[in-house]
């Protein structure tokens, strides 16, 4: 099963829609802002990609935080904690593929990853 987490009105998001659409993947779609996320979610993620990764820090939301907030994500477990309670903060979109865990999109990537 595969499932493209991220919020709807993302235009990376909507590229990574379109691509699985065009190449009719059958995937489902978590808007993480309206379903939520959990703390187990996460840590699935965090098997595959680098918690650095995984945290925006050039998005509006990263760059609105105090810089105190900033300062206190050092590892895995405060980055977490960061991305449940701020879940605009985490890089989108995430491909959870039945076996990993992919950030971002670009058509090669993707291209990649459906080819295996």
């Amino acid at each position: 099963m595969t499932t493209l987490y991220g919020i709807p009105n993302c235009d990376t998001v909507k590229k990574a829609r379109t691509w699985l659409a065009d190449q009719q993947q059958d995937f489902t779609f978590h808007d993480f802002k309206k379903q939520g996320l959990t703390e187990a979610t996460i840590q699935q993620w965090l098997k595959h990609v680098g918690w650095e990764t995984l945290v925006n820090k050039k998005g509006t939301t990263w760059r609105g935080l105090p810089d105190e907030r900033k300062a206190a994500v050092t590892d895995a477990a405060s980055a977490t904690q960061l991305m449940l309670e701020f879940p605009s903060v985490i890089k989108r979109p995430v491909l959870q593929t039945g076996s990993a865990s992919h950030v971002g999109f670009s058509p090669d990537q993707y291209q990649q990853i459906f080819s295996k």
